[in-house]
Order: structure tokens, then C-alpha cells, then sequence
């Protein structure tokens, strides 16, 4: 069956397999959901991740991260923009997630980059989706 909208998809896996407290989750191969991945790690949302290849196919191998109680690091993860409506954002106008204790991931003329970094950087884009 064909996606619609494979980050979404990636997204849902994510969090279904965070919930579900399983160490790891294999999503299909894109640069975009590459770089939202290294969002995730470098924000500390996930332990680690790798490019695997199963049966001819390339994948991302995703390490899910849980803290002493075995309870998910991310509680959450929300899709901003869709394929039937798409939302983008000036700089100035970017959203906070939790305050500024969750993360916004955007995509940017630049790449996909944080929120943060792209208010200080001056530059708005798609809003991908927020985690916190």
C-alpha cells in the first residue's frame, strides 16, 4: 500500500514503538527523514540511529531512548503540516512547543533544522512537526 505522507508515517512508528517500549523501529529510507532523525538524536528525543539494508531495501534503524523507569523519553510527537494543508512560518512567527521545552522541526530553504535554529538563523520554511 502506498504512503501518503512518509514522515507522518515515520512519526506514528515512532511513537507507537515508544509506547509499546520496544529498544528499536525500522522505517524506510529519504534524505528528509534522515535529517528529522538527526533532529531527534541531537535533541536527545532518541539513543541512536543507523542506515541498514534489509532484503535489497534501504532503512533507518531507529534506537529508542527510555529513562530509569522505562518510561519513553518522547512523550509526545505531533505532525504540523500535511499533504492537504501545508503550514509555513516567517521566522518571527514560529511556534513555541511547551514553552520552549519541546522541539519544532522545520524545513528551511537551508535544510531541516530546530525551531531555534532557524529564528536565529532569520529564516521561516515548512513546519514539519513539533516533539516534547
Amino acid at each position: 500500500m502506498a504512503v501518503s505522507d512518509p514522515v507522518s508515517d515515520m512519526l506514528t512508528k515512532i511513537r507507537n514503538a515508544s509506547r509499546e517500549k520496544f529498544d528499536r523501529v525500522d522505517v524506510p529510507t529519504s534524505k528528509i527523514k534522515l535529517e528529522v532523525v538527526k533532529i531527534l538524536k541531537n535533541e536527545g528525543y532518541i539513543k541512536n540511529f543507523k542506515k541498514v539494508t534489509q532484503d535489497g531495501r534501504s532503512a533507518i534503524r531507529v534506537f529508542l531512548k527510555y529513562d530509569e523507569e522505562m518510561k519513553p523519553v518522547i512523550h509526545g510527537i505531533q505532525k504540523i503540516s500535511k499533504p492537504g494543508r501545508r503550514i509555513y512560518s516567517g521566522y518571527k512567527r514560529l511556534p513555541r512547543v511547551l514553552n520552549g521545552y519541546g522541539t519544532l522541526i522545520v524545513s528551511t530553504s537551508s535544510g531541516v533544522t530546530t525551531g531555534r535554529k532557524a529564528a536565529e538563523r532569520r529564516v521561516g520554511g515548512e513546519i514539519i512537526c513539533s516533539v516534547w
